[in-house]
């Protein structure tokens, strides 16, 4: 069962020290992204523009990191807070899953149809569009859910109490539009631009770089948000059905791992995405 108050305040060594050098990194290499793009604003495109929402996505996330190392710690009180805080993290993890794809399928059609792409002259407009639009969607996700996420639901300010998982359809929600369908498209995109580069009669060392970068950022996608997804449907079974109560699985500790795979992905985007528009995309 989960109490309504903790009775003691418990460290935890593995968020405080695993989001900490995390927390440096991406906060280094999201603002040198953010610094080269504010830079080029005048010569934007329709890339640049997912590109720094994907950017700002990414930033938010690392920006808020410190309450949870300082959570690990010295556990903040539960909260209203905290309902703010896990709303954030997620918010920001969902935008840059949507955002990489939004990428990937702006890229497949740019390289399978670069005639009607070059042609298409409101491309930034419908860019902007988009961004607004994803933003708009989790925004209004969470409002419609906030109540899953209240103070009463949690155990610690970042965890949830074991016998209140996530409901059904928060989780479908989730793992079918936030993750599977963008996972099908990102992968689809990202074949289907290295197989039209290979087919490409040209052996230079720009296409290899192409490629290479594609195929990483199809690769770290699944890697970093399989795990977590997999984790929200693993952590209901776990804990709704009564015959799985005793069955041992260390949910609670691969959840958090997962949570920590998944914002290792805030530094990637910045890396590899920056250097494949500078490469090809600008």
């Amino acid at each position: 069962m989960c109490n309504s108050t903790r009775d003691h305040c418990e460290v935890d060594l593995f968020q405080g020290l695993a989001y900490s050098p995390l927390f440096l990194l991406g906060f280094l290499v999201n603002a040198a992204a953010l610094r080269a793009f504010i830079a080029k604003r005048d010569s934007w495109t329709d890339t640049h523009i997912y590109m720094f929402n994907l950017v700002l996505a990414d930033s938010a996330l690392i920006l808020f990191l410190p309450f949870r190392m300082y959570d690990a710690f010295f556990c903040l009180p539960k909260t209203t807070m905290c309902t703010f805080l896990m709303n954030i993290h997620f918010i920001n993890m969902y935008a840059s899953i949507l955002t990489t794809t939004a990428i990937s399928f702006q890229r497949y059609l740019a390289i399978r149809f670069p005639i009607h792409a070059r042609s298409w002259t409101r491309k930034k407009e419908a860019a902007f569009a988009v961004c607004v639009f994803l933003w708009g969607l989790l925004v209004t996700f969470c409002v419609v859910f906030q109540k899953e996420n209240y103070p009463e639901n949690l155990w610690t300010c970042y965890e949830r109490c074991k016998d209140k998982p996530l409901k059904l359809k928060v989780i479908l929600s989730l793992i079918l539009p936030g993750f599977l369908i963008p996972l099908v498209i990102v992968v689809f995109c990202s074949s289907q631009i290295i197989y039209i580069l290979l087919k490409v009669d040209e052996k230079s060392e720009k296409k290899k770089s192409i490629i290479s970068i594609v195929m990483a950022n199809m690769i770290v996608f699944i890697v970093c948000y399989t795990p977590i997804h997999i984790g929200f449907f693993v952590n209901f079974l776990y804990t709704a059905p009564p015959n799985w109560q005793n069955l041992y699985i260390p949910v609670h500790k691969y959840l958090l791992v997962s949570e920590w795979i998944a914002a290792t992905n805030c530094c990637f985007d910045s890396i590899s995405y920056y250097f494949l528009l500078k490469g090809f995309y600008s």
